[in-house]
């Protein structure tokens, strides 16, 4: 017997989202539009805003900025990325801080968003263009750069933990969005007279573990919350920082209901990313990583049954092209009561890239008096999303596999069954 329950319009956020009689967990609304297959991506061209950052008379403390930005985006649990939102309306901030009151704001004398400005208005004065947009007034200036901050336009600073705070401008470049592995990029140097001369240099990702390098591209994944931010907005759902997000913690439930000392729970330990999925251009591999099951089933009828709805896991990791191969702690519960009665549930990992709403159907097993019942879900994911892995997990399989590292496709993942 199936009963089909769909879930078609569930938002990628970093919580479980529980559909029952008793109500609804309201998830995290996703912070921005996606882009879909066939829109048009407005603002200006990546090629444009490279050629306009390598104009700009940049200076040590510029570069210090982009670092800052960078630096507490990769703290938050995001790549190493400085998005046109951010260097406009709160310079040297990462992605993720606007979520943060405890976040120190920062103060620049002169940011690069003053910079740009500065050298657009002295565009305008001339009647000068930045790529095919000519400026014939402050007006300009100020549309242009409006629409600069709205679009997802951002600085991409690879390895930008290896700088050691010199005096050089890196190397700018943006992507070609083409799956290239090289493009232009150009070489900034300051001259003793204050002037600069600007070089053509072939930009690899080779040149960019040795120089820094700044990458202008796309941001795809700051309209989603990480874990690390998860932790410091909702410090209550932690269990001495091994349990990310869970209704059930040590036993006990948020509610305080201590009926379930006993609870076998399902945790994704660790997660390693054993290739890089895009070009190097645009940064990171975004992962979500989803789980469709039916919690607490106790039901000894199949009356009993109706009563009961699967609830989806919905996590996003992002994994540093730095960090392949690399074990990256996740300690996220995907199922937080796992009981006798369930014996499988639906299990899949896709790397973000885009395009429509779709989703996989799949089913979740429960046993009631011997008898095996289906219960449908419906797992979501994009049309242009790689599908790592998708498949069912027995209960018999991850028992005996627990706390040991298994490959599902390019990835490896450590599962952990917690409790009796």
């Amino acid at each position: 017997m199936c009963f089909r329950i769909s879930f078609m319009t569930v938002v990628p956020a970093l919580f479980s989202v529980v559909l029952s009689l008793s109500g609804c967990i309201d998830p995290i609304p996703l912070a921005g539009e996606e882009i879909h297959e066939g829109e048009e991506v407005p603002g200006p061209s990546l090629a444009e805003i490279a050629a306009l950052l390598a104009e700009l008379p940049l200076q040590k403390e510029h570069v210090s900025e982009v670092h800052d930005a960078v630096s507490s985006s990769s703290g938050n649990g995001y790549d190493e990325e400085y998005t046109m939102a951010n260097l406009f309306s709160a310079p040297g901030s990462g992605v993720g801080d606007g979520h943060l009151s405890s976040r120190s704001v920062r103060e620049y004398v002169n940011p690069v968003s003053e910079l740009i400005r500065s050298h657009l208005l002295s565009k305008a004065r001339t009647r000068a263009a930045v790529g095919e947009t000519v400026f014939s007034d402050e007006e300009d200036v100020d549309r242009y750069i409006e629409t600069l901050a709205s679009s997802d336009i951002q600085v991409y600073w690879p390895f930008s933990e290896n700088w050691e705070g010199g005096d050089g401008i890196p190397v700018i470049t943006f992507d070609p969005e083409d799956e290239s592995t090289s493009n232009i990029g150009y070489k900034v140097k300051r001259l003793e007279d204050g002037t600069a001369s600007v070089d053509t240099v072939v930009v690899t990702e080779e040149m960019a573990e040795e120089t820094p390098v700044w990458v202008v591209n796309r941001n795809s994944d700051d309209g989603y919350l990480s874990l690390e931010v998860i932790r410091q907005l909702y410090p209550e759902w932690l269990e001495g920082g091994s349990v990310t997000v869970g209704p059930y913690l040590a036993g006990r439930s948020l509610s305080g209901d201590t009926s379930h000392e006993n609870v076998r729970t399902l945790i994704l330990k660790d997660f390693v990313m054993n290739r890089n999925y895009d070009s190097w251009f645009a940064g990171a591999s975004e992962f979500f990583v989803k789980c469709g099951a039916v919690e607490n089933f106790t039901a000894s009828t199949e009356a009993e049954l109706q009563l009961y709805s699967p609830s989806i896991t919905d996590f996003m990791i992002v994994v540093k092209r730095s960090q392949v191969g690399k074990p990256q702690p996740f300690n996220a519960v995907l199922v937080s009561d796992w009981t006798d009665q369930m014996d499988n549930c639906a299990f899949m990992i896709i790397e973000d890239d885009g395009g429509k709403q779709t989703s996989w159907e799949c089913t979740a097993l429960v046993r009631i008096a011997s008898k095996s019942y289906g219960i449908e879900i419906d797992l979501p994911f994009r049309t242009r999303d790689d599908i790592v892995w998708r498949g069912s997990l027995s209960s018999r399989y991850l028992n005996a596999h627990s706390d040991i590292p298994e490959n599902f496709g390019d990835v490896t993942v450590t599962f952990e069954v917690e409790g009796d």
